[in-house]
């Protein structure tokens, strides 16, 4: 199995997480400030070349009744710049109330506001990662995700 990037694409930041070399766990890793596309970009890629990442799994802000809205639509378009220049295959997974989901983790876990807020994005990135691995495990084995 290769190792994926899972990533929490915002306005502001992107999280991101990688899975391991067996593809079985997502492990938070970092969260970028957004600056320019093309810095985005130059990370993003220093990042896949330090992790041997093969694969890139990009979160889809989906609407709560399934469609795509102005969020989604700039997600794509990120994945889609991140396919042309780093040259990965790009999918996407449904990251509805995965920041939600990241938050009371991190609740839970007694963070502080403030390191909540440092980490919460990476922790999401790592949730959407999951999924995908662990819908792409069922579907591998021949189980309904």
């Amino acid at each position: 199995m290769t190792r994926s990037f899972g990533l929490d694409v915002g306005t502001r930041t992107v999280g991101v997480a990688v899975s391991d070399g067996l593809g079985l766990t997502a492990q938070p890793v970092t969260t970028l400030r957004r600056t320019s596309l093309r810095a985005d970009l130059t990370e993003l890629r220093r990042l896949a070349e330090h992790h041997s990442v093969e694969h890139v799994v990009v979160g889809l802000p989906l609407n709560m009744d399934g469609t795509e809205g102005p969020s989604a639509v700039e997600a794509r378009r990120f994945g889609e710049a991140v396919a042309r220049q780093l040259g990965l295959p790009v999918d996407y997974w449904d990251e509805r109330l995965t920041t939600a989901a990241a938050n009371r983790v991190l609740l839970e876990a007694d963070l502080s506001r403030a390191r909540r807020k440092a980490v919460v994005d990476r922790v999401a990135a790592a949730l959407i990662l999951q999924g995908w691995l662990d819908a792409h495990r069922a579907t591998a084995h021949g189980d309904e995700p």
